[in-house]
């Protein structure tokens, strides 16, 4: 949309000033749009020298050496390695432009070289001004955030199904899912943070940083629950943590509760007779690693945020005390 209107904009401009080749500002303003506008400024800035650059360039070989198609070659061969040296590189299209105006002009006069400066400055301040609008994308990240809160109360509840009954009629999509979000929202919180020139901490980059963490730990629990047994009471207690947990799945912070309760968990365990057989060792061992696990994922989330539960305590006093 941005090059649809910033196009014909541009291209009028230069034309209403009597600029020859006024058809170029239209081509750098579709070579200037950027997805933000951070990488717009920059981009801006690059293409601006890069552009000084090629009419200096231009006008030592074109007049020094001749108007010809190698010269054209020769120059770019010198030209490119420059813009490489001088971190302009996005600027080489936009300047090969000015570049091969100056040479269809077989001639470089002072005020051609002010008409291509006036193409420069109309066709990317167009394309920098267009840039300075950016939709929010709060709404994208908020529909990423529930969508990966849902994956997340499945995959938990699938998880307590699977210790619970050895249910295996569940396909996985939503971990398929989950990462193809993660990956989604990680490029989208990068590019509303660009958008943002003066905020340096986005709201949502912690929070997908987290869940990123916590996916990590769900897919190395997947093949420890598969070495539970499903008929001893220490199984059903994990299951029923599970799919509690996976009720809990929200932007809210309570991970202190479960905590306490894996805590109780844990003491529940080590209270019981020790393995007597490999196969019961081996099985102890999985559920330790899996306590471990479920743990670093409750503490995830108790670092990302202040505790609400904390908070609800404090609410449900006040009234008591209003009372």
């Amino acid at each position: 949309m941005k090059t649809a209107i910033g196009t014909p904009v541009a291209i009028s401009i230069a034309q209403l000033l009597g600029v020859s080749n006024f058809v170029s500002a239209g081509i750098l303003t579709i070579l200037c749009i950027q997805p933000s506008r951070k990488k717009s400024f920059l981009s801006a800035w690059s293409r601006f020298l890069a552009c000084v650059l090629a009419i200096l360039f231009s006008f030592v070989f074109f007049e020094t050496i001749g108007y010809h198609p190698v010269v054209i070659g020769l120059m770019l061969a010198v030209f490119i390695p420059v813009t490489v040296f001088l971190k302009i590189t996005p600027g080489i299209a936009t300047s090969s432009v000015i570049i091969l105006n100056l040479y269809s002009a077989a001639g470089i006069s002072p005020s051609f070289i002010v008409d291509q400066f006036l193409i420069i400055i109309i066709g990317i301040g167009t394309g920098l001004l267009l840039n300075l609008y950016m939709p929010s994308l709060d709404k994208n990240l908020k529909e990423k955030q529930k969508r990966l809160e849902e994956n997340f109360r499945i995959i938990l509840y699938e998880i307590a199904l699977y210790i619970r009954n050895k249910e295996e009629k569940w396909d996985g999509k939503e971990i398929t899912d989950t990462e193809s979000i993660l990956e989604e929202a990680t490029d989208l919180v990068e590019r509303d943070r660009e958008n943002h020139l003066f905020r340096n901490k986005h709201p949502y980059k912690d929070y997908f940083h987290m869940r990123t963490r916590q996916f990590e730990l769900l897919q190395r629990m997947l093949p420890l629950v598969t070495k539970l047994p499903n008929t001893d009471k220490t199984s059903e207690n994990i299951a029923r943590f599970f799919e509690a947990l996976s009720e809990a799945v929200t932007p809210q912070n309570r991970a202190e509760v479960f905590l306490e309760e894996l805590n109780g968990l844990r003491k529940e365990f080590d209270s019981d007779e020790l393995p007597a057989t490999r196969e019961e060792f081996e099985t102890r061992a999985n559920l330790f690693r899996l306590l471990h696990d479920i743990e670093d994922y409750l503490i995830l989330k108790k670092k990302y945020k202040p505790s609400d539960v904390k908070k609800s305590k404090r609410e449900q006093t006040k009234t008591q005390k209003s009372g």
